[in-house]
């Protein structure tokens, strides 16, 4: 199995099931509704919506960064860092039509970046990051970690609403 794979498998296990740590991110969001997910029991913490678009955007910047076929490999890295509105959107509608579409752009993120890495030779993980003082592989650890960072956050954000 190629390094690569590996990551793959890792950022698949963190996102979807089969950890080695316990629950992945979608058995955790698994029971969240749209009231839960804007709720905030934790007065100066996000919300696990904002955690969730958060997360999202992670996987879009982090993906950029490596290209893809829509991303030609000179353009790749210049447009991954997230503005402020970006790295937590502001949450307007609260619908659960809208939290629906929040964790299906969710999943559709990390399965395009699970294409990626799929697709990106071991040779590159040694390449620094466009911009960035570290390479990629770094960054696509880096990436799992994050995710299970905020992962339990939002299991916290779970036990304060009770």
């Amino acid at each position: 199995m190629s390094e690569t794979a590996r990551i793959a498998d890792q950022l698949k296990r963190a996102f979807a099931g089969d950890a080695w740590h316990g629950p992945a991110l979608m058995e955790i969001l698994a029971d969240v509704d749209a009231p839960a997910a804007a709720a905030r029991p934790i007065s100066l913490a996000h919300t696990i919506w904002e955690l969730t678009l958060h997360i999202t955007g992670d996987f879009r910047a982090t993906r950029t960064y490596i290209g893809d076929a829509a991303t030609p490999r000179h353009v790749a890295g210049q447009a991954a860092s997230l503005s402020d509105a970006e790295n937590f959107p502001k949450i307007g509608d609260t619908s659960e039509a809208a939290w629906s579409t929040a964790l299906e752009n969710l999943q559709r993120q990390h399965q395009e970046l699970l294409g990626v890495i799929s697709d990106m030779p071991d040779r590159r993980l040694s390449e620094q990051v466009p911009g960035k003082d570290y390479d990629f592989y770094f960054l696509l650890h880096g990436t799992v970690q994050h995710a299970l960072y905020h992962a339990g956050q939002i299991v916290m954000l779970k036990r304060a609403r009770g």
